[in-house]
């Protein structure tokens, strides 16, 4: 979601800068600042900000530079006269200099004017075309980053997939230590001419399959690959993205409370550590 743009442009005597910013949020809050001539123009700018960049903290501010060659402020000069003719007398009558009363007059009020200024239908054309550019240049800005994070998604989701081998490979010697440790704590508690063979491989069985890990072996695969396949999809979908990395850390969860097994406890810790990663990177993804 992280991006800048800027764009700038010449309209008759004004020059226009368009500058916006984005940065992460989990829903769309948009500031847009604008000099009063734009203001009527809010809410066309706002909509297609929003429909230009979608999600994030993004920031606009419109900054307007006149080179003096027109004006926005009228004198009114019969009331400034006025305002002198009388100052001048009082002055004369109580014997005051009037060599200051120009400045004073123009300091009155309704002597100096700002006159309201109307949007040129063609200087609006030219503000959204300003504003385009911004919009495309923020936009390349958050593919290159973009392109940078896809390839470190990839890498981590790699490197689960790499520790969930080891896991697999690990799996009959975690299943065989199972069985020895309940068959060799029988040994030691129990005498062995009173347990019933038959009835303590049914309990093995029972035991080991309660730890079976096979269903989150194979969703946990699953929701990797689904991952990457919604990485490469054509439309940026972060919470999607996120709400897969939740999936991806339920089974790893679910792998590391069944395991007993030091190997595969280390290939956990591991594949947590890839996972957390991908969850700080994810924020920042529309």
């Amino acid at each position: 979601m992280t991006g800048f743009g800027k764009a700038t442009g010449q309209f008759g005597n004004k020059k226009v800068i368009v500058e916006i910013k984005s940065l992460n949020s989990k829903q769309t809050d948009l500031n847009v600042r604008m000099p009063s001539l734009y203001k009527e123009k809010e809410m066309a700018i706002r909509s297609m900000l929003y429909d230009r960049l979608g999600r994030g903290k993004i920031e606009c501010n419109i900054y307007v530079e006149n080179n003096g060659a027109e004006s926005n402020y009228a004198i009114n000069k019969g009331l400034a006269v006025n305002y002198y003719n009388n100052l001048k007398s009082l002055a004369e009558e109580v014997g005051e200099s009037n060599d200051q009363l120009l400045d004073a007059v123009l300091r009155l009020p309704e002597v100096v004017r700002a006159e309201r200024e109307e949007l040129n239908p063609d200087e609006y054309t030219f503000l959204s075309g300003l504003l385009n550019e911004a919009c495309d240049n923020l936009m390349d800005f958050r593919a290159q980053e973009g392109a940078k994070l896809k390839a470190d998604f990839e890498t981590r989701i790699q490197g689960i997939l790499t520790h969930f081998e080891t896991v697999k490979s690990h799996e009959s010697e975690r299943v065989d230590g199972i069985r020895q440790r309940i068959t060799k704590n029988l040994d030691e508690w129990v005498d062995g001419e009173k347990i019933d063979a038959g009835r303590l491989e049914q309990e093995l069985i029972y035991y080991i399959e309660k730890l079976d890990i096979t269903e989150e072996k194979v969703r946990l695969k699953a929701h990797c690959e689904y991952f990457i396949e919604t990485l490469n999809a054509d439309t940026s979908q972060g919470k999607k993205l996120g709400f897969i990395g939740q999936e991806i850390g339920r089974e790893i969860n679910t792998i590391g409370s069944k395991a007993y097994h030091a190997p595969i406890q280390k290939a956990v810790v591991q594949m947590k550590d890839e996972l957390e990663k991908i969850k700080e990177q994810v924020l920042n993804v529309l």
